[in-house]
């Protein structure tokens, strides 16, 4: 379903919807608009809908970051915070780096005019504007049918690049990266005509066993590869350039990673020369250091880079590649072939692990959440865990976020469920609020909405539907349960495989289908409850394996609510709660832990790290995680003072240090956790006087 062009209902403007992804975009007029249908071709980027209205003056929410073009996509004003820019008459193309990929197209002089909090674009009298959006999402366009055989495995990953929309190194972006075609297991391999790879004359030769063959996914679709057997691992062009992937130090899979990290991230400071002139940080880091001259490499042909960007060393450009968002250790099971393309579609690092060697007896409890746990009816949330159960200890990772594919309950990690995938695409498109249900089955575990009112929904530019239920009966609970809703906050009991009620217990599995969308289930060992829903039709969520006392679920429960309810995915949610020791490894996600509630208001969610230095100075060093939207190769533009360089999106940035007047108004944008000495607080509730 396209993006949707409707009336706001409060204020004269018109609201973008899109209605796949659940992303609302409002944008202020001076007067009542009625959008009319027009041309999708006018925009010279591809969009999937279009409108046209008339006023004089469009406001936006929130700054986002703006490019003017020509009607040849040539850039001619770039605008952020505090920008004021008078444009002459003319046709004009303007991006707005939103929610939701919208174009402008207008004809005539107009002035921008920006603050920290707001962007206004004013066209001096009634002005005739066409409006184009494009969704970001991405599903599957085809499905492969495969063996089990490896030389099977490896043709059917060698379709993955026929999802890349350019062969250019502008599929660094994100939004140039299409979803790999779905694959089934069967009885013979069969490709469809329809699936084209692209001929970029770029091969990979691997033996061909699973263990050199998954990890070598991602590089395939990156560079739209064909896999083939060979001897020893190398990447091959037709030109005659190799470069072997099986380093003697680094080994296989290492190198592999490395290889893909070098090569994307030149493609990042490569695709400056071309519909992205930007003033990138990275590029002016690292251009003194090599000879690479990027204006000549952009007009070249993929296999054309390769040996100049394989020919400098990795040590050069290290501290610049971003952190990778994702990381995937894989089992060595050829089912998991079927999940692999939704693994390259979060352009995973993949790795292939020992199942065997991996389990240990029992899942540590750090000591922050060991303390809190107490008695075993109201104080906690189900039965106390007195067994010893078998846990898969996942291999250590750099990435930003880890999953595991395999049996066996990962600590740490998010569990993936090929069907959490599958209903995400699944999913019903919609145009209604974000609807949030909130069940509370134990007045004593109140306290976790009751005292964080503003857990979800506080966000103005976005419309809730919030309802909350206490003390269900079973029957309520299989209602709410098979009612449509975008997200299911447990608070109460879990005990013997059944959510508690008052006259009661319900087993998930007891139930033939589910409409909720994700879910976060804070009671005692909701694992097998989780997996039951996702089984039955929910995309991902937020469980638990063992005995959680009341007092530190509570805790939990309002982080993540908050950090969910600012744009955060429920795997980055979990994991800034983990890092900051609020929750142990007794939590994890499982099915499709990239799943989003809300969208970030600023595109790309961040944690702020402040450290006091001399007086009235402060060094501020930011995290920025991944969206289904703003994933690797994303730009992030932080909107503080004086700062004049793009950043690309993925991991800690460099440090920035900040007066106390500028880091106030960096705080005040909008909510988002900070790191302030050792405590993880919200950006709005800081004092700086207080230091």
């Amino acid at each position: 379903m396209k993006p949707v062009f409707c009336p706001s209902d409060d204020e004269p403007g018109v609201t973008i919807i899109d209605p796949i992804q659940r992303r609302q975009y409002p944008i202020r007029t001076s007067t009542d608009v009625q959008p009319v249908s027009t041309d999708n071709d006018q925009f010279y980027f591809p969009v999937d809908n279009a409108a046209e209205i008339v006023t004089d003056e469009l406001v936006l929410p929130f700054v986002v970051i703006t490019y003017v073009r020509d009607l040849n996509g040539e850039i001619l004003v770039e605008a952020e915070d505090y920008a004021y820019e008078q444009l002459p008459e003319r046709e004009y193309i303007i991006e707005l780096c939103a929610p939701i990929k919208v174009y402008l197209r207008i004809c005539g002089e107009f002035t921008i005019a920006s603050s920290a909090e707001r962007m206004e674009f004013d066209f001096g009298s009634a002005t005739r504007i066409q409006i184009g959006a494009r969704s970001y999402h991405k599903r599957p366009g085809a499905t492969v049918t495969t063996t089990t055989s490896p030389r099977d495995i490896m043709a059917t990953l060698s379709t993955f690049g026929s999802a890349l929309k350019t062969t250019s190194c502008e599929r660094s972006l994100p939004s140039f990266r299409g979803h790999p075609p779905r694959i089934e297991l069967g009885e013979e391999l069969q490709i469809p005509d329809t699936i084209s790879p692209p001929e970029t004359g770029v091969r990979i030769e691997v033996p061909p066993t699973i263990e050199k063959i998954y990890p070598v996914s991602t590089l395939a679709y990156y560079l739209g590869a064909t896999v083939v057997p060979g001897n020893e691992p190398q990447l091959v062009t037709d030109d005659g350039f190799t470069y072997a992937l099986n380093h003697p130090a680094r080994g296989f899979e290492r190198e592999v990673k490395r290889v893909l990290k070098q090569l994307f991230f030149l493609d990042c400071i490569t695709r400056t020369e071309g519909y992205y002139k930007v003033n990138l940080y990275e590029r002016k880091i690292i251009e003194d250091k090599t000879d690479l001259r990027f204006e000549e490499l952009y007009d070249k042909s993929l296999a054309e880079q390769l040996p100049a960007y394989l020919d400098i060393s990795f040590d050069i450009i290290r501290n610049q590649v971003p952190t990778w968002s994702l990381a995937a250790n894989v089992t060595d099971n050829k089912e998991n072939i079927e999940c692999l393309p939704y693994l390259v579609n979060n352009f995973s690092l993949i790795q292939v692990t020992d199942k065997k060697s991996k389990h240990q007896k029992k899942s540590a409890t750090p000591e922050s959440i060991e303390g809190f746990l107490r008695g075993v009816k109201t104080n906690q949330r189900g039965s106390v865990n007195s067994g010893y159960y078998s846990y898969v200890a996942p291999d250590q990772t750099d990435a930003l976020e880890q999953i595991w594919l395999g049996s066996g309950k990962p600590i740490g990690a998010n569990k993936v469920l090929k069907s959490g995938f599958e209903n995400r695409f699944d999913r019903p498109s919609s145009t209604d609020a974000i609807n949030i249900t909130v069940v509370c089955n134990d007045d004593a575990m109140s306290s976790e909405y009751d005292d964080g009112d503003d857990l979800y929904g506080e966000r103005d530019e976005l419309e809730f539907d919030i309802d909350v239920y206490r003390n269900t009966t079973v029957e309520g609970l299989k209602t709410i349960l098979t009612s449509k809703t975008d997200f299911f906050h447990y608070i109460g009991h879990i005990k013997d495989n059944e959510f508690i009620c008052r006259d009661g217990g319900l087993d998930a599995s007891t139930l033939d289908e589910t409409a909720v969308d994700t879910f976060l289930l804070n009671g005692c060992r909701s694992y097998d409850q989780g997996k039951q829903l996702i089984e039955l039709g929910s995309i991902g969520g937020i469980v638990t394996y063992n005995s959680v006392g009341n007092i530190s679920a509570t805790s939990v429960g309002q982080v993540v609510a908050r950090l969910l309810n600012r744009g955060f995915s429920l795997r980055s949610a979990l994991s800034i709660a983990r890092n900051h020791r609020i929750v142990g490894n007794d939590y994890l996600t499982v099915g499709d832990g990239s799943v989003e509630i809300t969208q970030s208001e600023s595109g790309t969610p961040l944690v702020c790290e402040v450290t006091p230095l001399e007086k009235d100075e402060y060094e501020i060093v930011l995290t920025t995680y991944p969206t289904s939207t703003q994933g690797m190769g994303s730009l992030y533009w932080p909107y503080i003072d004086d700062n004049n360089s793009y950043f690309i999106s993925g991991g800690e940035l460099p440090p920035l240090t900040l007066s106390s007047d500028a880091l106030a108004r960096f705080l005040r944008l909008e909510p988002f956790p900070v790191i302030l000495e050792n405590s993880l607080v919200w950006s709005t509730e800081i004092e700086l006087t207080n230091f």
